[in-house]
C-alpha cells in the first residue's frame, strides 16, 4: 500500500518514496514536511523527531552534498557537491528553526522533542530553540568515563544560559543503543549514573526494561521480545530504596535558577574532574536544598567541595548577564552565623551528618570517595547549640562520622554521665562474669570472690541511681521522691543472686538452687530460656538491672501504686534513656545478630511493664484469663508475639509465645526468691505461679494459635466446662 507523506488541502499529495522530492533545498518539500507536522501537532501534544541532527544545514550538506573535494560520507553523492556558500544560499535557513517558529505561532501547546547526537544538544536548544532535546552525551561520556568532557559540557553550558540544562533529555539507554544493564552494569555505577539522570535539571527518561534489568535490546520495529527475560527482583528493590524516594523530590532538582556545579579540590591543591559535584533548591528558594557528589571512577579520592564553577546570572538590566561563582554554604542557602550547626541526612544510606555553618561557607565540606561512590545529601536544617542542646559537644565527639539519628545522638551526649556507670552495668564484659559465677547455690570454695562481685555490681548500680536521682531535668528523671538509691540497690542485688541461683547449671532434675517442689517443670522450662545461647540468660540479666530504676522517681505513693509507677518508669526510661541501645550492643557483642539482640531489648521492656503479672486485686493471685488480657492489651506485646490477621482470623506465633511464657516464670521465680529469706521459703509462691504458667500454657495448646480461642481457653467458663 502506498503511504504518503502529505495530503494538501487541495487534494495534492506527496508520495513518501518519491525521494526525488524529499529534497530539503526545494522550498515546496520543506513546507509539505512543515504542513505534515503542524497536522500531527494539531492531533498531539508532543512530537518526537527521531535523527533529527541530520537535517541540520552543516549535517545535511556533509551527507547530501558535501563540498567538493571532501569526498562525502556518502560516495554515492559525491557527484552533487556544492561549494558551502552555494548550498547556504539555497538552504538559507535552518529548517528546525522554521519548525519551531511555525509551531509556536500555529500550534503553541505543542512540546517538540529532537533526538540529536553528534554533540549538538546544546545547539538545538540555545539556536534552534527546540523544546527538549535527547542528551547523547550524558549517556556516552559518563559510560566511557570521560568526565573532564561532560563536566566541560555542563560548565561551558552554565556559562552561556543555565537555562539550556532544563531543555536535555538525560537518559542510560533509548532503542537505538544497547541497554542499560549492558552499559552500565548492575552496580554502584548504574546508580551513580542513574542518580545524576534524575537529579540534573532536565527531563530524566527511563528505557524499556531498564528498572528490570532486562539485556535484550529492543528494535523499534519489535511487536514482543524475543527473550523469555524476568525482572531482576533486587534491582527493582534497590531503585525503590535509592531511586524511587529521589523522583518524588523532583522539585527541588527540576530547577535551574538554584543549580551549581563545585570543583572537587584535593590536598595536593589539584581539581578532581572525575568528581560530580552539585547542589539545587526549589525555584522558590525557601526549601532547603540538595547537594548530590559523585564519583565516576574505579578509584578512591578526598578533597573539598568549597566554590561553585562559573554561572551566568541576570544582572537586572534586560537581558544582561554576568558570571559569578558561590560557596557551598551560598548554593544550598544556609546562613554564615558562627555558633550554628547544619543537620543533613544521606539519602543513600540514611545516615544523618553535622557540620558547622560557618565552616561550610569558609572551607566547604570534605569528603572521601571510593569507586563510584554516591552521596545524596538533603533536609537540611539549622540548629543552634545551647546547654540543653550542645550541637558544638556533639560536633567534636562524632568528628564527622554520620549516625543513625542525630536527636538520638545528641541525647547520647546529654545522657553520657548517666551512661558511664550503666555501661559498667550492662556491657558484655560484665554479663559474662556474672554468667561465670552463676552456680547453684552460692558459697563453698568461690563464695569470697562471689561476694566480691555483687559489692562491686552494687556500688555500680548505686552510683547509676545517685546520678538517675540528681540528673537535671534535660538529662533524665530528675523526680523527687521514690525509694533511695540505696535501697533500691540493695533490693536488685537481691534478684542479681536470685538469677544467678536460676541461671546455673539446672540439669534434669532442676539443680539444687530450687525448691525440690519446683525442680522437674521450672527447671525444664528455665533450661530452655538459660541456655547456653545469650538471647534469654542476657535478657533476662539485663531486665534485672533496669527493671527497678524507676523506683528513685517514684514518688510517696502507696505500694501497689508506687510499685506500678517504678514499673511504668522503669519501662519509659529503657527508651527515653537509650538503654535498650546500650542493651543491645552487649547482647551483640555476646553473639547474638542484630535483630535477635533488639528481640531481646523487646523481651526486657515487656518483662518490666509487666513485672507483676501474677498478681491479682488485693494481692490475690491473677487469672490466667486476666493475664493474657493485660498482655494482650500492649501493642509492643502484639509485636512481640508477631500477631497478625489472616483471612480474618487474628493468629499468633508458638514460638515467641513460649519465649514470652518463659520470661514471665523466670521473673516470677526471681521476684519470690529476691523476697524470701531462703531459698525454700519461696516454694508456695513458685508453685502458685508456676500453676499460673501451666493454665496458660494450657490455653495455648487449646487456641491453635488463634488469639480469641486463646483467650476463651483462658477463661473460667472455659475451665469450668
Amino acid at each position: 500500500r502506498e503511504r504518503y507523506l502529505y495530503h494538501g488541502n487541495d487534494g495534492t499529495s506527496m508520495p513518501w518514496n518519491d525521494t526525488a522530492q524529499l529534497d530539503f533545498l526545494n522550498p515546496e518539500v520543506r513546507e509539505a514536511v512543515i504542513q505534515t507536522i503542524l497536522h500531527v501537532a494539531r492531533s498531539f501534544p508532543v512530537i518526537r523527531f527521531d535523527a533529527a541532527m541530520t537535517l541540520t544545514r552543516k549535517h545535511y550538506q556533509r551527507l547530501w552534498y558535501p563540498e567538493p573535494g571532501t569526498g562525502g560520507d556518502i560516495p554515492s553523492r559525491a557527484d552533487h557537491g556544492l561549494p558551502r556558500s552555494e548550498f547556504q544560499r539555497a538552504m538559507p535557513a535552518e529548517f528546525w528553526r522554521e519548525v519551531v517558529d511555525r509551531v509556536a505561532r500555529e500550534v503553541p501547546d505543542t512540546l517538540l522533542l529532537a533526538e540529536a547526537f553528534w554533540l549538538l544538544e546544546g545547539y538545538f536548544v540555545r539556536t534552534l530553540g527546540m523544546h527538549r532535546v535527547y542528551n547523547s552525551a550524558f549517556m556516552n561520556m559518563l559510560k566511557a568515563e570521560r568526565n573532564a568532557e561532560y563536566r566541560s559540557v555542563i560548565k561551558n553550558t552554565l556559562e552561556f544560559n543555565p537555562e539550556i540544562l532544563k531543555r536535555f533529555v538525560n537518559f542510560m539507554n533509548n532503542p537505538d543503543e544497547e541497554t542499560a544493564v549492558a552499559q552500565f552494569g548492575k552496580g554502584d555505577k548504574y546508580f551513580g549514573v542513574c542518580t545524576m539522570m534524575i537529579t540534573l535539571p532536565g527531563l530524566p527518561m527511563f528505557g524499556h526494561g531498564q528498572i528490570e534489568g532486562y539485556t535484550e535490546k529492543y528494535g523499534m520495529e519489535f511487536r514482543k521480545a524475543y527473550w523469555d527475560e524476568r525482572p531482576d527482583e533486587e534491582l527493582v528493590r534497590r531503585h525503590a530504596r535509592q531511586v524511587f524516594p529521589l523522583l518524588h523530590r523532583r522539585p527541588l532538582f527540576a530547577e535551574v535558577e538554584n543549580f551549581l556545579l563545585y570543583d572537587l579540590f584535593t590536598p595536593e591543591g589539584g581539581v578532581n574532574e572525575d568528581v560530580f559535584a552539585y547542589s539545587n533548591r526549589a525555584a522558590d528558594g525557601d526549601s532547603a536544598g540538595g547537594l548530590v557528589i559523585y564519583h565516576n571512577r574505579y578509584g578512591d579520592t578526598r578533597g573539598w567541595i568549597r566554590t561553585s564553577t562559573a554561572v551566568s546570572v541576570r544582572t537586572g538590566r534586560g537581558e544582561e548577564r554576568t558570571l559569578t561563582r558561590r560557596s557551598l554554604g551560598e548554593g544550598l542557602g544556609l546562613s554564615g552565623e558562627f555558633g550554628r550547626f547544619c543537620i543533613f541526612r544521606d539519602a543513600v544510606d540514611g545516615l544523618e551528618y553535622l557540620r558547622p555553618l560557618q565552616g561550610l561557607h569558609e572551607q566547604g565540606l570534605y569528603v572521601e570517595l571510593g569507586a563510584y561512590q554516591l552521596h545524596v545529601f538533603l533536609d537540611f536544617r539549622e540548629v543552634a547549640d545551647s546547654p540543653e542542646q550542645p550541637y558544638a559537644t556533639l560536633s567534636d565527639y562524632l568528628n564527622g562520622r554520620g549516625v543513625p539519628s542525630m536527636t538520638e545522638a545528641l541525647r547520647e551526649v546529654v545522657l553520657r554521665p548517666l551512661h558511664g556507670p550503666a555501661k559498667e552495668l550492662i556491657s558484655a564484659g560484665h554479663f559474662t562474669r556474672l554468667r561465670g559465677r552463676a552456680r547453684p547455690p552460692l558459697g563453698g570454695p568461690d563464695a569470697r570472690s562471689d561476694a566480691a562481685l555483687l559489692e562491686e555490681t552494687e556500688e555500680r548500680l548505686r552510683v547509676l541511681l545517685e546520678r538517675l536521682r540528681d540528673a537535671p531535668s534535660g538529662a533524665g528523671p530528675g523526680e523527687a521522691g521514690g525509694r533511695s538509691p540505696d535501697g533500691t540497690a540493695a533490693g536488685i542485688r537481691r534478684k542479681l543472686e536470685a538469677w544467678m541461683l536460676l541461671a546455673g547449671p539446672v540439669g534434669p532434675s532442676g539443680g539444687n538452687a530450687l525448691p525440690s517442689g519446683q525442680r522437674k517443670t521450672l527447671g525444664r522450662e528455665l533450661q530452655a530460656l538459660l541456655a547456653d545461647e545469650p538471647y534469654g540468660w542476657a535478657s533476662l540479666l539485663a531486665w534485672v538491672f533496669v527493671h527497678d530504676l524507676g523506683a528513685v522517681g517514684a514518688g510517696s505513693l502507696d505500694p501497689v501504686s508506687g510499685e506500678d509507677a517504678a514499673a511504668q518508669r522503669s519501662r519509659s526510661w529503657i527508651d527515653e534513656l537509650l538503654l535498650g541501645k546500650l542493651i543491645a550492643g552487649a547482647l551483640q557483642e555476646l553473639g547474638l545478630e542484630e535483630g535477635r539482640a533488639w528481640r531481646g531489648v523487646a523481651l526486657v521492656k515487656i518483662l518490666t511493664e509487666h513485672r507483676r503479672w501474677f498478681g491479682g486485686p488485693a494481692g490475690q493471685p491473677a487469672t490466667a484469663y486476666r493475664v493474657l488480657e493485660s498482655l494482650l492489651g500492649d501493642m509492643e506485646v502484639q509485636e512481640f508475639l508477631k500477631v497478625h490477621r489472616h483471612e480474618g482470623i487474628l493468629w499468633f506465633n508458638k514460638e515467641c509465645f513460649d519465649e514470652l511464657l518463659r520470661g514471665l516464670l523466670a521473673v516470677g521465680a526471681i521476684e519470690a526468691l529476691a523476697t524470701a529469706p531462703d531459698p525454700r521459703d519461696a516454694a508456695p509462691r513458685i508453685d502458685e505461679r508456676q500453676a499460673l504458667f501451666e493454665r496458660l500454657r494450657d490455653a495455648e495448646e487449646r487456641s491453635g494459635y488463634r488469639v480469641e480461642q486463646l483467650l476463651a481457653a483462658a477463661s473460667p467458663k472455659s475451665r469450668e466446662e
